[in-house]
């Protein structure tokens, strides 16, 4: 790994720490950042081009909203892209992280009243770097998550396991230190592998024709967003998610990705409209209404061997069902 991607890393978790104190929150991330800054995040949040902005709008309503709010890191690696469908170059550094944030709801966030209630809510975060600095960086907040713990969740029960998101088994997700550069590799062909010639080759009849098998361990943890759940076996994962997802979106197709990057054992990967399809089928709560639609995502994988153990899953549910003319923020609102 080159010094580069090290120095960005290193830069992300100090932004972390800084970020923890919200009267230094808009300082820490000015020093950080570069010109043209963008900043994407879950909906209804708008993306956003400034500091400023992303602290009045979205970072300092949320840590005044969660009293004592704490990042936990449990992942946190750095690499080059490779995330273009034909291979082609890419070559943008980037570094993704994610955890979860701890803290008591205590005042009013996204509309909803406080529950004076340990919260613990899902995040993941991508950032890329150009010649030291951020220039673009992606959130997701597992939303459904928190309002499935303030029993406000607007979704069918979930047929995976709820409130499932551990740091990965058995060895340390947050790489400051420098990685085996032959494992690296080998983590970027089996995820390439994976997504632009197993999923991108579904027959839209048997769920086998992508290939799954291949790529997961029969015992492999995949932590799915609230509404879906975590399924905790390849049978799991293709019985509570798999086959229910292709049925609502049987031409989905994986596109250019905005990062795809591997360090040692670990993938991760993002992409607003990352993958896209057509609704024509019942998905959750929603009837098939042929909208195409976008999906903005985000993965983290953990690669043991030749196939991969676990998979850490964000899909903006919130963004998703509001393609369908489904408003779940008003929905649990009114619930």
């Amino acid at each position: 790994m080159n010094s580069t991607v090290s120095n960005n890393k290193l830069a992300i978790a100090r932004l972390f720490e800084s970020l923890q104190n919200p009267q230094k929150a808009q300082a820490a991330m000015a020093q950080q950042v570069g010109k043209n800054f963008a900043w994407h995040g879950p909906k209804p949040f708008k993306s956003c081009s400034s500091t400023e902005e992303w602290c009045l709008t979205f970072w300092l309503p949320f840590v005044d909203a969660f009293e004592g709010v704490s990042r936990e890191t449990h992942m946190l690696f750095g690499g080059i892209s490779q995330g273009k469908a034909d291979n082609s170059l890419d070559s943008q550094s980037w570094v993704g992280a994610t955890g979860y944030y701890e803290g008591v709801f205590a005042k009013s966030w996204l509309g909803f009243e406080p529950t004076h209630q340990v919260i613990k809510l899902r995040w993941g975060e991508f950032f890329r770097f150009e010649d030291g600095k951020i220039v673009e960086m992606y959130t997701l907040f597992d939303i459904i998550d928190f309002l499935q713990q303030i029993n406000k969740n607007p979704l069918p029960p979930s047929r995976g396991t709820d409130f499932v998101y551990p740091s990965p088994t058995g060895v340390n997700g947050v790489l400051l230190d420098e990685s085996d550069a032959s494992e690296t590799a080998e983590s970027m062909r089996l995820i390439r592998e994976f997504l632009f010639e197993g999923l991108n080759n579904f027959d839209e009849e048997n769920l086998t024709s992508m290939g799954v098998a291949n790529f997961f361990h029969d015992n492999i943890n995949w932590y799915g967003p609230g509404g879906i759940g975590a399924c905790l076996s390849l049978k799991e994962f293709q019985n509570y998610h798999q086959q229910h997802w292709l049925v609502a979106f049987p031409d989905r197709k994986v596109q250019d990705l905005d990062s795809l990057f591997a360090e040692g054992n670990f993938v991760g990967s993002s992409g607003w409209a990352g993958v896209k399809s057509q609704h024509t089928g019942r998905y959750l709560s929603a009837a098939a209404t042929g909208n195409r639609i976008n999906f903005n995502g985000m993965d983290f994988w953990l690669r043991r061997g030749d196939k991969f153990i676990e998979n850490w899953v964000f899909v903006d549910m919130i963004d998703l069902f509001e393609q369908f003319g489904v408003d779940l923020l008003q929905q649990a609102r009114e619930g």
